[in-house]
């Protein structure tokens, strides 16, 4: 938890890699995952750097291992069921001479694939081009037997009987969906003079630009005429329509077919050898691609670190500088040494501490599949600073109990965590776990989050006593009716005459005590139900968040004293305190004081907080209002005259010690340069600045007290509206189907349950609990983090290959 509450103690080093040996010793650090390595050629264009060769190769071969994958999709089979599997074991970047071995062996795969590729996609365009000649033969033999070797029609062109001109035929096929226009326009461009008959052919052929299979439509055009035939070939082209030979004679198309038949049985059994052949190169390449793109992925980020590197002087090592958590060196060490083993090389790589660097060293926190959502939402906001502490360790708890106590609701709780708690118990599952859906990957990293959202709103459902807006009742009331009608002649027709009738908690027997757990379901009988819970509400709202950013301030502590800060914890700190606690930590004493000093019996004299709190402010006595206890006045105005003591304290304190220390480090160092030429100049000190800064934190504190507060009322009003929402689709649409008797209603109730359950996850559940989710992440971010979390550090992050191969 120590290491969860501030990041791990990170230093700067610097690695001194032998030329031999840099590129195992990096390979080594990027199996461990252990550094962040540093660029040192800043002002070195990236196409100058010294490996920069060697990285395009590695993106030549990746290019190739694309094309592969595309071919393994496209023509493999059986098709590879999802993306290729990950090799297991996962291999190690490879050796110089092994990726020379890879890049050759995947060339030669690739021009393989591309020469029968090539090759069966040509056999495959000449089937299909043969299966369309077959079938336009077959289709139109019946058609021409009438038609060859025949004069014009005189009943259709009379005008062409005086020529004796015998027709010509135009035969092919055409796609399916262009028949309709094909045909209008051979008409309307020929003006009638043609004879177009269309039939299907009976097999189905591919398409060779999509690669659907399509049923074709053979057309047969006979035509008469030299210019109708231009018309009707260039329609034709227009369509891409495929023509063929069409001889006249039958003869001659019986003996073309024969050939035909010949050539398409060639064809094929040459078209299955090719296939065969490319199946088995495909096979290949799925056995092999996985470890070559891993090795390859590997050997590029190896080659891209070498470039954040410099040569030394005698260019006989490259000199690196990288972030390294302290308690990590020795496994830094033990890597170099690897590294330098594997090579053979008889110079070990090492490296050397660095002292505290100008640039602040990144954040680092280790989390696991619990911690990590929470994390994720503090990281949101912004990663916290070098060694400052850590909001995620308290959001764990905080952000699902706020987020409950406005979705705050037994049923839609248990609905919650059922689906979180599937979702916990299915996380091994490596389906959920690769799921590219952007929501889902959402949800099912916090799905941690949500058990402990839906756990708590269980809870506080149990305190407000709601499931699905109806009360519970799992021990007697606290108020009884039998000792009003003794003391008060109560009877049945008392009870019929009156809609409503007061409790008086003063008669004995009437008020038996507080409920055991939670608000008395006597409540939702009373006619001053809402009343009162919005009054419970709106003060624990207020409570809530006064504890809250209390907490935050007090979090500041350990930041300044970790910074060695002092001075801001009596200059800082405590004023802050004072201001909230004089004003907000005593309106929740008088609150709680309220509650405890007037009992049911004489809670018609409990005097009004409200206005007790405005005349605090006004330095007033209101007659009509009692005190809370005796000698209240005086502690109000002590309250009040500290609250605002503590305001020119917040402002003016730090900037003047600020101020006396640069004054006094500078008389110090004045006495000291005269006996010592070669002391360090004074910093410059900006008082302007320093005044500017420290007025903008005290305003945006002063005030940032009064609107948080308010803030916080959004935990009373999302809770209200949760409430009266599932009390309105109860009455709205169960309470219908519960009216229903009989067989029929049975039937009805299953019709509107269903419609009702649906209502309930869309609205409640997701909108609502979408809604209260985003109003809890507020409250962190700017009512709590604000008090102690600056948010403007930066993560580590470490040069691994399981993050490089799984970015996710």
């Amino acid at each position: 938890m120590g290491a969860f509450f501030r990041s791990e103690e990170v230093c700067l080093v610097q690695l001194f890699l032998q030329s031999g040996s840099a590129y195992n010793c990096v390979s080594e650090l990027g199996e461990l995952g252990l550094v962040e390595f540093r660029d040192l050629n800043p002002n070195v264009n990236s196409f100058q750097r010294k490996f920069v060769n060697e990285v395009r190769r590695c993106e030549e071969m990746e290019k190739t291992f694309t094309y592969l994958e595309q071919e393994i999709v496209r023509s493999l089979f059986p098709p590879q069921a999802g993306p290729l599997p990950t090799p297991s074991p996962v291999p190690s970047a490879p050796q110089p001479r092994e990726l020379m071995a890879i890049e050759e062996e995947s060339e030669r795969l690739a021009r393989e694939l591309r020469e029968v590729s090539r090759n069966r996609d040509c056999l495959m365009n000449q089937l299909i081009q043969l299966s369309q000649y077959r079938g336009v033969l077959i289709q139109t033999h019946t058609l021409t037997v009438s038609q060859v070797g025949t004069t014009a029609p005189t009943n259709i062109f009379p005008s062409l009987v005086f020529f004796r001109l015998l027709p010509s035929f135009v035969a092919g096929v055409v796609h399916p969906w262009k028949v309709p226009s094909f045909e209008r326009l051979l008409w309307r461009a020929c003006r009638g003079y043609i004879i177009v008959d269309f039939r299907e052919m009976e097999e189905r052929l591919e398409l060779p630009e999509t690669g659907e299979m399509v049923q074709w439509t053979v057309f047969l055009i006979s035509f008469w005429g030299e210019q109708i035939g231009q018309k009707v070939k260039k329609i034709c082209d227009c369509f891409h329509t495929h023509t063929f030979d069409y001889p006249e004679g039958t003869t001659e198309r019986e003996k073309i077919l024969h050939g035909l038949q010949g050539r398409i049985v060639d064809i094929k059994t040459v078209l299955s050898q090719t296939e065969h052949y490319l199946q088995q190169l495909l096979c290949r390449s799925v056995t092999v691609l996985p470890q070559w793109k891993v090795r390859v992925q590997k050997c590029k980020a190896v080659q891209a670190v070498l470039n954040l590197c410099s040569p030394s002087v005698t260019d006989k090592c490259l000199i690196a500088e990288a972030w390294c958590p302290v308690r990590k060196l020795l496994l830094l060490q033990s890597a170099l040494i690897e590294g330098t083993r594997k090579n053979g090389s008889g110079v070990d790589s090492f490296y050397n501490r660095l002292p505290d660097p100008s640039t602040p060293p990144p954040t680092l926190f280790h989390t696991n599949s619990f911690t990590a959502g929470f994390q994720s939402i503090v990281d949101a906001y912004g990663v916290a600073r070098y060694r400052e502490v850590n909001p995620a360790v308290y959001t764990i708890i905080t952000f699902p109990f706020l987020f409950a106590v406005m979705f705050g609701d037994v049923g839609h709780g248990l609905l919650m965590t059922m689906a979180a708690l599937w979702m916990v118990l299915q996380e091994r599952d490596l389906n959920l776990r690769t799921n590219d859906n952007e929501i889902w990957q959402m949800m099912f990293g916090g799905r941690y989050l949500i058990l402990l959202m839906g756990l708590f709103s269980i809870y506080t459902g149990a305190v407000y006593n709601e499931c699905f807006s109806k009360g519970l009742s799992p021990f007697p009331s606290g108020w009884h009716l039998q000792p009003m009608f003794q003391h008060y002649n109560w009877s049945d027709e008392t009870l019929r005459e009156n809609q409503y009738l007061t409790l008086d908690p003063n008669v004995t027997g009437v008020f038996q005590g507080p409920y055991p757990f939670g608000i008395d379901p006597i409540w939702r009988l009373a006619n001053n139900h809402l009343t009162f819970l919005n009054s419970y509400k709106m003060k624990m709202s207020v409570i809530i968040g006064v504890v809250h950013m209390t907490f935050g301030v007090c979090l500041s502590f350990f930041n300044y004293i970790h910074l060695n800060q002092l001075s801001s914890v009596f200059l800082v700190l405590i004023p802050e305190l004072l201001f909230m606690q004089c004003l907000f930590g005593y309106l929740v004493f008088m609150v709680l004081f309220k509650w405890v000093a007037f009992s049911p019996q004489d809670s018609d004299r409990a005097p009004s907080i409200l206005i007790h709190f405005i005349d605090m402010f006004l330095f007033t006595e209101n007659e009509d209002n009692p005190p809370l206890y005796h000698g209240q006045m005086i502690v109000q105005r002590v309250l009040v005259v500290v609250a605002l003591a503590s305001v020119p304290v917040l402002l003016l304190g730090k900037p003047l010690y600020l101020y006396y220390n640069h004054r006094r480090r500078g008389s110090l160092l004045i006495w000291d340069s005269g006996c010592n030429p070669f002391s360090p100049p004074l910093q410059e000190f900006d008082t302007a600045d320093v005044f500017m800064h420290q007025a903008i934190h005290t305003i945006e504190y002063c005030l940032g007290c009064i609107s948080n507060t308010a803030s916080y009322l959004r935990l009373w009003a999302l809770s209200l509206a949760h409430a009266q929402l599932s009390e309105v689709l109860w009455v709205m649409v169960m309470r219908i189907s519960l009216s229903w008797q009989g067989y029929v209603g049975s039937v009805v109730l299953a019709i509107i349950f269903s419609f009702f359950a649906t209502l309930t996850v869309s609205i409640l559940l997701v909108m609502e609990g979408l809604s209260a989710f985003l109003h809890a992440l507020r409250l962190h971010w700017v009512e709590f983090q604000n008090k102690f979390y600056s948010g403007t550090g930066y993560k580590l992050n470490t040069f691994s290959f399981s993050s490089i191969l799984n970015p996710l």
